[in-house]
């Protein structure tokens, strides 16, 4: 048989190789579209509140007097969140590293719904990034509950919204067999993220509501 007869190669996709859809990337598997979506919602929620926290702060800068939006009454007082150091942990105003760090995950989310393809390190760099805002938020917390003795209600935004990115991005790992999982695309694991997720928040804001009950049935 002549050369010029022969089949062409194919790949296991049954194109001939060599072809530009040799180079297609496989399609957006139905876990990272799930995570997708749902990082970029919690990721804009986080990030539209750190940048109203900053918007408040830099009010604070430039008038000493200023009322926040959110200066609702003794114990649901931004400002009063605002004026304590720990609310500048590292020397600027701590909803800056929110504005960042939300905008890496939007990004991420952004190229994964996009079709971008991560390797496991990667991966393992945003979970630790996630669960180490995580540990910051639950420290924010403790403060906000049992040392400044009032609350924050763009703060309590971001509470919410960390608590369900740690949660789905744990369940990501595990459907991808990164954290114990089977590997597994079922919904089993985005169910288990919610359920697990709002059982954190309940054991928090049961926590506030126990904490702040004389002053909110005062």
């Amino acid at each position: 048989m002549s050369s010029a007869s022969r089949p062409a190669p194919t790949t296991a996709t049954g194109h001939p190789s060599g072809t530009p859809s040799d180079t297609v990337p496989p399609p957006v598997t139905r876990s990272d579209r799930t995570w997708g979506v749902l990082a970029v919602v919690l990721s804009l929620i986080g990030f539209a509140a750190s940048a109203e926290l900053v918007a408040e702060r830099l009010a604070l800068y430039q008038d000493a007097g200023h009322r926040a939006s959110c200066d609702i009454n003794a114990w649901l007082a931004c400002g009063t969140v605002m004026r304590t150091p720990q609310a500048e942990l590292f020397g600027f105003p701590n909803p800056f590293i929110g504005i960042v760090a939300y905008a890496v995950v939007l990004a991420v989310a952004v190229g994964v719904l996009a079709g971008a393809r991560y390797a496991r390190w990667f991966w393992w760099l945003l979970w630790l990034g996630i669960a180490a805002g995580s540990v910051f938020t639950l420290w924010l917390w403790w403060q906000t509950t049992f040392h400044i003795n009032a609350l924050c209600l763009y703060c309590m935004i971001v509470w919410c919204a960390q608590t369900y990115l740690l949660a789905h991005t744990t369940a990501r790992m595990r459907r991808a067999g990164m954290l114990g999982g089977a590997g597994r695309e079922g919904a089993g694991s985005t169910a288990w993220a919610w359920l697990l997720g709002t059982a954190v928040l309940v054991v928090v804001f049961g926590v506030v509501a126990v904490r702040f009950a004389p002053a909110i049935l005062g």
